[in-house]
Parts: C-alpha cells; sequence; structure tokens
C-alpha cells in the first residue's frame, strides 16, 4: 500500500510539473512573440521609410545610409506593390518549386493576404497626387519558429511524464511480481511437510480402520492440498502446455464445486457436445475458474443463487463465461478488481483474481475482463483462449 501510495504521489507531482512547465513555457514564449512581432514591424516601418525616402531622393539625400537600411532587412518576407496593386519589388520570399513558372502571380497573392490580415505600412508621397506604395510584410522564420516552439516543448515534456510514469509501473509491477512469485514458492514449500505427514497419517489409518468410510474423504482432500501446493510451485516459470480439454477442466471445477458449496447455491453448466482443446496447464487454468467460482459463491454472502458456466468456440478463440446472481460490483470498483492486494472482503489478501489475470494472459496468451456486472443482479466474468 505504500508503494502504491507513493507511486501515485510521483504521478501526481510529474503531471503538476509538467503543467507548470507547459504553462510556463506558454507565457513566456507569448511574451517573447509579441516583443519579438513589434520590433518586426519597427523595422518595416524604417524600412519603409528608407522606401519613401529612395523615391523621393534629391541631393541632400544621403543614399548610402537608405540603402544600407534597405539590404540589411535579410530575415523578413517584403512585398511591395504600387499604386495600381502590381508588385514591383520583393525579397526574403521563399517560392516553392512547384511555383516559380508563375512567381508573380504567387508573390501578388501573397502581398494580398498579408495586406487583408494587417501586415502592411501604406507611404504616401506628398509631392505626388494619389501616388503611394503598400510595403506588405510577413513574419520572420524566427518569429513562426517561436510561435511554435512551446507546443514542441510541451510535447516533449509530456512524452517525459509518459516514459516516466511508464517506467514506476513497470518497476512497480515488477517488484509485486517479485513479492507473488516469492510468496508462492515459499507457501508451496511451507505445505510440502505437513501434507507429506498428513499422507503417511492418512496410510497408517487406512491400515488400522480399512473399512472407515471417511478415510478416502480425507485422501481426497490430502491429494486436494497437494494439488494446491503444485499449482504455488509453479507460480513465477512458464509451465509446458499440453493440449487438454476445456469441457473437462470445467466439469472438474463443477465437480468440486457441488462437493464443496451450500446446497443453497445451484452450480450450472453449457458446454458443447465436442470437445474444445486447448493448449494449456490444466492444473493453473482450473485454479482460475476455482477463483471465479469462489469469487461468486462469496459475493451470493450465503444467502443462494446460481453460478453458470458457459462455453463456445469460433473459428479461432474458446469462450468461457462464469456468470453469478450475487452482490455485483460497484462501477468504481471495477478498474480494480484484478490489482493485487485489491478486495472488498474483510478477510483475505485480494491475490485471487491478480494470479488468475496473470495465469490467463502471461501462462496462457488469453484475456480476461468482467463482461458485465450490475449491483444487487450479480457479475459476468469472461475469458477468451487462442486455439
Amino acid at each position: 500500500m505504500q508503494w502504491t501510495d507513493r507511486i501515485r504521489k510521483v504521478k501526481i507531482f510529474l503531471v503538476i510539473a509538467a503543467v507548470v512547465i507547459a504553462v510556463a513555457s506558454l507565457v513566456i514564449s507569448h511574451y517573447l512573440t509579441n516583443d519579438l512581432a513589434t520590433q518586426e514591424r519597427t523595422r518595416m516601418e524604417v524600412w519603409a521609410e528608407a522606401m519613401r525616402s529612395l523615391n523621393q531622393a534629391d541631393e541632400t539625400t544621403d543614399l548610402a545610409l537608405v540603402l544600407k537600411v534597405l539590404n540589411e532587412n535579410n530575415t523578413i518576407p517584403v512585398i511591395v506593390l504600387d499604386n495600381n496593386g502590381q508588385v514591383t519589388e520583393f525579397r526574403n520570399v521563399e517560392i516553392a518549386e512547384k511555383n516559380k513558372k508563375d512567381s508573380l502571380a504567387y508573390v501578388s497573392e501573397m502581398a494580398n493576404r498579408l495586406k487583408a490580415s494587417g501586415h502592411s505600412l501604406r507611404i504616401d508621397f506628398a509631392d505626388q497626387t494619389n501616388d503611394f506604395i503598400d510595403v506588405c510584410y510577413d513574419e520572420s522564420l524566427i518569429l513562426k519558429r517561436l510561435a511554435i516552439y512551446p507546443y514542441v516543448q510541451l510535447g516533449v515534456v509530456m512524452l517525459f511524464v509518459v516514459v516516466a510514469i511508464f517506467a514506476l509501473l513497470t518497476s512497480k509491477r515488477a517488484e509485486q511480481n517479485k513479492v507473488w512469485v516469492g510468496l508462492s514458492k515459499e507457501t508451496a514449500h511451507q505445505l510440502g511437510t505437513p501434507i507429506s505427514s498428513l499422507m503417511a497419517w492418512a496410510a497408517v489409518l487406512k491400515e488400522t480402520y480399512p473399512d472407515d468410510a471417511l478415510l478416502p474423504e480425507m485422501s481426497k482432500d490430502i491429494e486436494r492440498l497437494q494439488l494446491i501446493a503444485d499449482r504455488f510451485s509453479k507460480i513465477g516459470s512458464l509451465p509446458e502446455p499440453v493440449p487438454s480439454s476445456l469441457n473437462d477442466v470445467l466439469s472438474n471445477v463443477v465437480d468440486y464445486m457441488n462437493r464443496r458449496t451450500s446446497k443453497k447455491i445451484i452450480i450450472t453448466k453449457k458446454f458443447p457436445s465436442n470437445p474444445i482443446i486447448i493448449s494449456m496447464n490444466a492444473a493453473l487454468f482450473e485454479w482460475v475458474i476455482e477463483n471465479l467460482c469462489k469469487n461468486a459463491v462469496d459475493a451470493m454472502a450465503g444467502e443462494g443463487g446460481k453460478i453458470h458456466l458457459r462455453l463456445y468456440e469460433s473459428d479461432a478463440k474458446a469462450f468461457i463465461e462464469v456468470s453469478d446472481t450475487g452482490k455485483g460490483i460497484r462501477k468504481k470498483d471495477l478498474r480494480n478488481v484484478f490489482r493485487p492486494g485489491f478486495t472488498t472482503k474483510s478477510r483475505g489478501w485480494g491475490l485471487g483474481l491478480s494470479l488468475a489475470k496473470r495465469i490467463v494472459e502471461e501462462y496462457h496468451k488469453g484475456r480476461i475482463y468482467i463482461k458485465n456486472s450490475e449491483v444487487g443482479k450479480g457479475t459476468t466474468f469472461k475469458i477468451e483462449l487462442k486455439k
């Protein structure tokens, strides 16, 4: 729980940090682009005045200074239109290869677009009636790049956050796997000694009381314990799959649950007549179905109800549905039912469904999920397996 809380706090911190960085970057970039845009307009006003001086030059005009001002503009695209709207000059305008055949029309269209967007300055010639030029200018490449930079930075920050969270979750999952594997193997080891002792005592009792009707049931329970220990020992390793009949595996679980479940609970099954063969570890897969059935029994809280197992297939997959008429799962808990440690019971470790998911998805390359659940009406778990 402490690890989960720590992960949650780190994720919240990373998200908040990303938001702060993004907002700060956008604000700073906004001010920078505004300042640069203002500077570029001022430069264009100076450039326009230089154009006026060039057009009205006399013997007192410092042409060297005027030409220097005009030629120093190497970054801002500028187009000059006469009073008839015809292009008389342009510079720093990048023309794509496809537009070079009719470059004048392209530049003219660009000038009209800039003029319509307010990126133009009109120069009137005082000594000439109705004579003027329009200086149309676009944002420089630096200004355009600066405008999109914060969004690129935001994308990089978000990518960093996603990678960091993924690394944290992977680390968490790896640590949890170590815990569950270690716990499972230690449980199998600890069960081994008392099971061996029980098997020996059962053999002694059979010799002493060969006609006792309870001894076969005791032997069955000891065998069951041996099977459980064997299942725990397989967690963490990759058991060799063997072609097995799903019909038989599910029937074994139904038989076992019928012997160990209250008569108030009715377990029914609907299987196809033909056997559905899947490559699997039958002992581990029985455990999955048992967990689902036991959870269904717990969901009925001793009040009785029904558990229904359905098996069917398509061309590529086999499907198993385990339905119950229990109390159902609340919507807020649906995302957490397979999370290790999650349980709604007063007693329990919350490992059953987590292990079931691991057995289905990692060992059998299948899928397990909640098909539907309604509070007060019941739940249906569904398993999909590739044939």
